[in-house]
């Protein structure tokens, strides 16, 4: 059906409208009906219709990461055991992500984490980084703000207060450094256990994957 309505213009965009202001309208009182009572309480930012069992979805129209008055209305600090974002941080501005990152923190209990993906710019195929790089060919990129490696996207959270462990990356010298992670903590399938791109020993497709862990 999206396929069709792009071809007409017209509709197309009168859907999005629609759809924007039924979600700001209806989106935040469906998140805190959602959020009271849940135990523990994980939710999934940017996920669109992809999430898990146990975790709760959000969408930016009524949770913008950056927007301090939409977190406040749906929660309060210290209460959030656990978010997760794949393939987010890159739609953002380096002063958004810093943001972000802050709102996170704020919002985690201690001892709570952020598991987060973005694409790697250590990955070593030329086509890949052709995909994901700002202003990339593959889908999404033309919103793309910032390519990560692993150093820089570390030195983001840290630079918040979080305690960082690295789960899946790339290094400048092109090799893939991995540790075993629970999916039932945070899937991200653009990993390489998850991403069907990855045949035969060959990583075609992966991301920096971290745990940001507000301290106890």
């Amino acid at each position: 059906m999206k396929q069709v309505l792009k071809q007409m213009p017209l509709l197309y965009d009168g859907a999005k409208r629609i759809r924007h202001i039924y979600r700001v309208t209806f989106g935040p009182g469906r998140l805190r009906r959602q959020v009271r009572g849940a135990a523990p309480l994980q939710i999934v930012v940017g996920s669109g219709s992809i999430y898990d069992k146990g975790w709760i979805p959000t969408d930016v129209d009524y949770l913008d990461l950056t927007n301090d008055e939409h977190w406040r209305r749906i929660f309060v600090e210290n209460s959030v055991d656990a978010i997760l974002a794949e393939h987010v941080w890159e739609h953002l501005t380096p002063a958004q992500a810093q943001m972000a990152a802050g709102n996170c923190y704020k919002y985690l209990k201690p001892g709570g984490y952020l598991r987060v993906a973005v694409p790697d710019g250590f990955h070593p195929k030329a086509e890949y980084i052709d995909a994901v790089k700002v202003g990339g060919s593959g889908p999404g990129a033309d919103d793309h703000k910032v390519l990560y490696n692993h150093e820089s996207f570390r030195a983001l959270f840290a630079s918040v207060g979080f305690e960082v462990e690295l789960l899946e990356y790339f290094d400048a010298a092109g090799q893939f450094h991995a540790v075993e992670w629970d999916a039932e903590r945070g899937m991200v399938h653009r990993s390489k256990r998850f991403d069907r791109r990855n045949q035969g020993g060959e990583l075609g497709y992966t991301s920096v994957i971290l745990d940001a862990r507000k301290p106890a």
